[in-house]
């Protein structure tokens, strides 16, 4: 991977990974446009971190709050009630489905699951879900809500992200309003539940950086650098933008893309495995 790749490709993880629309598949249709090799797995997973530590700046008072919360729960019995630490409990309740899920399909992920025309179809598939969950959730519920099942709820559609197209950010989202949050009450849930298992997963992945077909550390760290950057500012303008308005410009980009990723695939302009057809 070459310098350029890497802003270009940092910059396309910054911009969609806290969109609906999912940061892995677009590193991966970029990639695949440009005519470059497919970046892989490692390379997406490290840079996320780029885009979790702009979570934990813009959210840092709330995850100080957790943090200190829930440890002091685990000895002081008038925190077992705190609403922050039963936050605390409750993402590390979430992140459980992602973890087993990520661990028994470690293989299929960094292959099968790559398949463009897989993420095309998820990208259209979880596009309408969102859009109905959007539409049709009651959106009256607020984090103090939460519970086990739903934190579980939320954690199951977490781990579909492992297939790029679902979107981490818009299957956690979807499931929160399926459910009945508003709409940024599931978007900070959603953010805050990535956090451990990005960063785990993302430090997971070092190992793999800059061996075999997996880019240089160089170009890696460089788009993760920017990544945090482009991300940040999409974090602040996204949960501006949703307190005014629906996600229905993002179902219709979601729809637009798949339906045009598919046609280039089938008509053999894109090879569903790589880059151009050669």
């Amino acid at each position: 991977m070459g310098w350029l790749e890497a802003v270009v490709l940092g910059i396309v993880q910054g911009l969609t990974e806290f969109l609906p629309i999912s940061s892995s598949a677009h590193v991966r249709i970029t990639a695949a446009f440009a005519g470059w090799e497919d970046p892989g797995a490692a390379f997406t997973a490290v840079t996320q971190i780029g885009t979790e530590l702009a979570v934990i700046l813009y959210f840092g008072k709330k995850i100080g709050n957790v943090l200190t919360a829930w440890f002091f729960s685990l000895y002081k019995p008038e925190y077992r009630h705190h609403p922050e630490a039963r936050m605390g409990w409750l993402i590390i309740v979430g992140t459980l489905p992602i973890v087993i899920l990520g661990l028994l399909f470690q293989e299929y992920i960094k292959s099968a699951f790559r398949d463009l025309r897989l993420t095309a179809t998820v990208l259209i598939v979880f596009g309408i879900l969102l859009a109905l969950a959007d539409h049709y959730g009651r959106k009256y519920r607020d984090l103090d809500h939460l519970n086990v099942p739903h934190g579980l709820g939320y954690g199951l559609a977490q781990s579909l992200a492992l297939v790029p197209g679902v979107s981490r950010s818009g299957g956690t989202i979807t499931a929160g309003l399926a459910l009945g949050y508003k709409r940024p009450d599931a978007a900070e849930y959603a953010f805050l539940l990535a956090v451990p298992a990005v960063l785990g997963s993302g430090i997971y992945e070092l190992k793999d950086i800059g061996n075999g077909a997996s880019p240089a550390w160089g170009p890696t760290l460089l788009a993760t650098m920017i990544s945090f950057i482009v991300g940040y500012a999409i974090i602040a303008w996204l949960m501006s933008y949703i307190r005014r308005r629906s996600f229905m410009p993002f179902v219709i980009y979601r729809i637009v893309l798949g339906t045009v990723l598919l046609a280039l695939v089938f008509t053999g302009v894109l090879d569903p495995q790589a880059g151009p057809a050669s």
